[in-house]
């Protein structure tokens, strides 16, 4: 273990909000009492270290994150179901925080370049529809579904990451990277119908609000679930798929072409007038009927889209610095188990 030295009181409550426990679980855990804690975490008094030794037993993450000087990003705008408890969010905002860090080390030490992320927001779009036309447009996208989401945005220097959320309620969270390197942290539970929906949400957010001064109050999420049934759905081309009778039979079909859920599907129809409200509230009673609106039919499952940018990225730079698994674990301030359990 290490000698007593100052660290960073931030980092000390980074690291206890991450393994989800409150000052008084790691008090119970470590033997340290919980004032000491609360003053360490304050800054209103230096650790000796054999009261760090304690601490850092029971955080087990690497010596050096304690002494890391990196800027904690605030809570921030997820996409998720239902009200999610503080706890539970705090401890996805700290993991966040410890990718974040790690993630622009990486890139830091790579001298990675940031590709261009277009800036779309609605004071020049006007309609997050239109967002959602022309970035297809800019990147050169072809009519009709996208056959693999996740590989256009890593095309585009989007990194993708499927974490446990250690809840079903948070579906994604995105970030910017020194305000230039696009990460999107998503649920690993999710299907791979929500899981494309989730990401042109994310990708929608990025381009339209991140980078924007929000000058009137609007609804974000709502603009970001527009953005993403354009993205996907194209209204142009989704019409005439839609100008039969919407049926379940029909939304399974087209399941498979569009790649989305049978329940996006609907309300694209919905959206594009193609059927009523009444006829919505109709096909919304046989989906509860027949319950499949929490879990549409297994055999009409998608494939699960994982990126594979950031896997790369880690391996040409363990390659090409000659470091050992347990060295690059390191680097990010973990140990063995847990570096490979994070980036696979």
């Amino acid at each position: 273990m290490i000698e007593s030295e100052k660290i960073n009181p931030k980092m000390l409550t980074l690291a206890r909000e991450a393994r989800g426990y409150s000052q008084a679980d790691l008090a119970e855990k470590s033997g340290v009492s919980r004032s000491n804690i609360s003053r360490f975490e304050q800054d209103n008094l230096q650790m000796s270290s054999e009261l760090l030794n304690k601490i850092m037993g029971v955080l087990k993450f690497q010596d050096s994150l304690f002494y890391a000087d990196t800027e904690i990003l605030p809570s921030a705008l997820y996409r998720r179901r239902d009200t999610v408890p503080a706890k539970r969010l705090m401890q996805i905002d700290a993991n966040i925080n410890i990718y974040q860090m790690n993630i622009a080390r990486l890139l830091s030490a790579m001298k990675k370049e940031a590709m261009e992320i277009p800036s779309l927001p609605l004071f020049e779009t006007r309609t997050p529809e239109a967002a959602a036309i022309k970035l297809r447009k800019l990147w050169k996208l072809n009519k009709g579904a996208i056959e693999n989401l996740t590989q256009v945005l890593e095309e585009h220097g989007f990194i993708t990451i499927a974490m446990d959320f250690d809840t079903e309620r948070v579906d994604s969270r995105s970030i910017l990277i020194e305000d230039k390197f696009p990460v999107i942290f998503y649920n690993k539970k999710l299907l791979g119908d929500r899981l494309r929906f989730t990401l042109a949400y994310e990708l929608g957010h990025i381009v339209m609000h991140t980078r924007t001064s929000l000058i009137t109050f609007t609804d974000l999420s709502k603009e970001a679930n527009s953005f993403a049934a354009e993205f996907l759905m194209p209204k142009e081309d989704i019409l005439k798929d839609l100008s039969a009778n919407v049926d379940l039979d029909l939304l399974a079909r087209l399941k498979g072409k569009w790649k989305a859920s049978m329940h996006a599907l609907l309300y694209r129809a919905v959206e594009l007038e193609m059927i009523t409200e009444n006829q919505k509230r109709y096909l919304i009673n046989q989906f509860n009927a027949l319950k499949i609106r929490r879990r549409e039919p297994k055999e009409l499952d998608l494939i699960i889209e994982r990126g594979k940018l950031l896997r790369d990225l880690i391996t040409k730079y363990r390659t090409n610095q000659k470091m050992s698994m347990s060295e690059m674990a390191a680097f990010f301030h973990l140990h063995e188990a847990e570096f490979l359990d994070r980036y696979n």
